[in-house]
């Protein structure tokens, strides 16, 4: 792990039919209103997870600048996305729900009821004792809002953004040593076995499952990372039922968490590292890890993805360059930074300047 940076969650991708809708949404009620990329293109190398076919979608990566990781909000403009043809419940193999770091965790709840938003039950304390409550988008999408640290800019909002995600698996040492070796998640929060009352209001909350909250021990380093912030991972594994795969049938992009993406440095010593320990690269953009790049039209970078034991996608990429003042043409070039070193604040504030208003 010396020889790879992990900077943070940079980003979850979500898949939906209406990227305009969905972004308005995630704007007033998440606060993710800087954008740092929008475009429309083809999806040409990720075939592996569309059917063998070249996809043409619309996807915009969106952070809020108080801190956590951002959304990509990824929507198909070739072919209607696809739902799930079950309902999906809680220790079914894939991203679950998201995890949002509030400031107040009451103070949220109560925003978000005098909202109407569609509250999942009420506040209550996960096994660790913190305050946390869930929320369902109205694309049916699932969030739980956690108590939060590592804020960067004060805006006035009471959440940041991304700090985590709850996962289905179905072997739970074998997912811990993936999260721990690969990701860096080695100390575990808590791990309990049980029915658990913090998660009767969501659908497959009632049912009996193991549960491992886990976080990394070491602070993450490298330019984005003070906006990124400390993140966790839950693992869950249910006991007395046989989970179902989330995207069984579907597309990567159709409907739900497609994927977890993380913002590294060291994409090579990366791909030993996956290859050892048994996951190796099923997606590169890159693969001879030369001195280009990958055009993803504002920004530009080099990308990589992994499945976890049971296929959940993780994301990796490395930023070469990203937009700092769009509106003058002013971008950011990453590839000759110290990777260890941490973006001064100006530079954050600087993005401001890409915000989006309804």
């Amino acid at each position: 792990m010396n020889d790879v940076v992990i900077s943070g969650i940079q980003q979850v991708g979500i898949g939906v039919s209406n990227l305009n809708d969905a972004w308005k949404w995630y704007r007033e009620n998440f606060g993710v209103d800087i954008r740092v990329f929008e475009e429309k293109a083809q999806a040409g190398l990720m075939k592996k997870y569309t059917g063998g076919e070249t996809r043409s979608r619309h996807a915009a990566l969106a952070l809020n600048l108080q801190g956590g990781g951002g959304f990509e909000i990824w929507q198909y403009t070739d072919r209607i996305p696809k739902a799930p043809d079950f309902e999906i419940g809680l220790g079914d193999l894939g991203i679950f729900a998201v995890k949002i770091k509030s400031k107040d965790v009451k103070a949220s709840y109560d925003l978000y009821k005098s909202k109407g938003l569609d509250l999942l039950g009420e506040l209550e304390k996960d096994p660790g004792g913190k305050e946390c409550f869930f929320i369902k988008d109205p694309f049916g999408n699932v969030f739980q809002i956690v108590d939060g640290t590592n804020w960067l800019l004060e805006e006035n909002k009471l959440t940041g953004s991304a700090y985590g995600v709850i996962i289905g698996v179905s072997n739970m040492d074998k997912a811990m040593r993936f999260y721990s070796h690969i990701l860096g998640y080695d100390t575990v929060v808590y791990d309990e076995t049980d029915n658990f009352k913090d998660l009767e209001s969501i659908s497959g909350g009632n049912n009996r499952m193991r549960r491992v909250l886990l976080v990394h021990s070491e602070e993450r380093m490298g330019g984005f990372s003070r906006l990124f912030g400390v993140s966790y991972i839950e693992l869950v594994s249910l006991l007395d039922k046989k989970p179902k795969n989330i995207f069984q049938g579907r597309f990567w992009g159709d409907l739900g968490f497609i994927h977890l993406c993380y913002d590294i440095k060291g994409m090579g010593n990366l791909k030993k590292l996956c290859e050892k320990e048994g996951f190796p690269f099923t997606v590169d953009s890159m693969a001879d890890h030369d001195e280009g790049g990958f055009d993803m039209g504002e920004a530009s970078g080099h990308f990589s993805y992994v499945e976890d034991p049971d296929g959940t996608l993780i994301e990796f990429v490395e930023a070469h360059r990203i937009p700092l003042v769009k509106k003058l043409g002013i971008y950011l070039n990453l590839k000759k930074r110290e990777p260890r070193k941490n973006l001064p604040i100006w530079l954050f504030k600087a993005l401001r300047f890409n915000r989006v208003k309804n």
